[in-house]
């Protein structure tokens, strides 16, 4: 009897995580496409079809296929990238409030791309390394700024607030140091999409294709590590090499996000806490209902930063923060 109840709640936990994640992937769909439609110019649903099938679209078909659908494809990438690298430092540093850009990590890939851009503005394509190694480099710091005698949430935090204070200060050094090249950079520190064509989805899909996939095979490893570090070992997982492969994906994913709109705040604090109270802590589902809903929330609020003040187009960073820093500052009285 006792094994059939717990069979029956097994498989009503299922079909629920199921629902939850067809729900968010229905999400994801009308941000993508709310995305494309919405602007200056109206666009019908039905263009859309045709300008994506190769059909001609009228005179909407440039405006989809050269300007909206990359956007809107850099949108829904960075989304996944952003909410994943929250999702996993969170597990890997038993810190719910760890978020790429509150710890610091996006800071470092911050400093490397402006680095970059304004240093070596002939060799934008070494942005994205440049940006990961920026970004692994802030990890292992924290990492180990924050270790004694194992990891305390508290301490991830104070780690984090100081690197990121220290790589902000070089950021600003850089930004006065060549003032002539800053407008590009202002943008870019803020968070935003303006611009974003095709190249930038070439050089952000194969970090989400293989961060992703990295992600999802460390689903169990994250589950098991939540247990604690003494259970986790007498469950045969090497604790210490996990995290370090897990913070290197999470840095890539971030890295990425960073190196193509800049740093673009909270999506990695705010979604994988939205999808864990939604469809729970394991790993195998939270995981892709983060990924859905982290590209569901960037491509809906950017499409209402950029219409909400037409013809003014805000960046999406300043609507992230507003959105995020609440959230956050809940979260914080929450859980200290």
């Amino acid at each position: 009897m006792i094994g059939t109840i717990s069979q029956d709640r097994g498989t009503k936990t299922l079909k629920r995580q199921i629902c939850i994640l067809v729900i968010f992937a229905v999400l994801a769909c009308v941000g993508f496409i709310m995305s494309i439609m919405k602007g200056s110019v109206p666009i019908p649903v039905a263009e859309i079809g045709q300008a994506v099938m190769g059909n001609n679209a009228g005179m909407h078909e440039q405006i989809i296929m050269n300007i909206r659908l990359p956007r809107t494809i850099v949108a829904a990438l960075v989304g996944i990238n952003l909410a994943l690298s929250g999702a996993v430092l969170q597990a890997v540093m038993k810190n719910p409030l760890a978020d790429p850009h509150i710890i610091g990590i996006s800071s470092g890939a911050g400093l490397m791309g402006i680095m970059v851009m304004l240093v070596f503005p002939e060799h934008e394509y070494f942005v994205a390394p440049a940006a990961f190694l920026g970004a692994m480099g802030a990890a292992i710091c924290i990492y180990f700024l924050a270790w004694k005698n194992g990891i305390r949430p508290i301490r991830i935090i104070l780690a984090g607030v100081a690197v990121s204070a220290f790589l902000g200060a070089g950021i600003s050094a850089l930004l006065i140091f060549y003032s002539d090249r800053v407008h590009g950079a202002l943008m870019w520190m803020v968070g935003g999409l303006a611009a974003r064509s095709w190249p930038h989805v070439n050089i952000i899909y194969p970090y989400t294709l293989v961060g992703g996939l990295l992600t999802m095979l460390g689903a169990r490893h994250l589950n098991v590590l939540q247990l604690g570090d003494e259970v986790a070992k007498g469950l045969g997982l090497r604790v210490e090499l996990t995290r370090i492969i897990m913070t290197a994906v999470a840095a890539m994913l971030a890295a990425s996000a960073v190196s193509v709109v800049g740093l673009l705040g909270f999506v990695g604090l705010i979604v994988p806490h939205a999808a864990r109270l939604i469809i729970g802590t394991d790993y195998r589902c939270l995981l892709p209902a983060t990924a859905l809903l982290g590209a569901a929330v960037v491509t809906l609020s950017d499409t209402f930063a950029r219409t909400v003040f037409a013809p003014t187009e805000l960046p999406v960073g300043i609507f992230m923060a507003v959105l995020g820093a609440p959230f956050f500052l809940f979260l914080l009285r929450r859980e200290l």
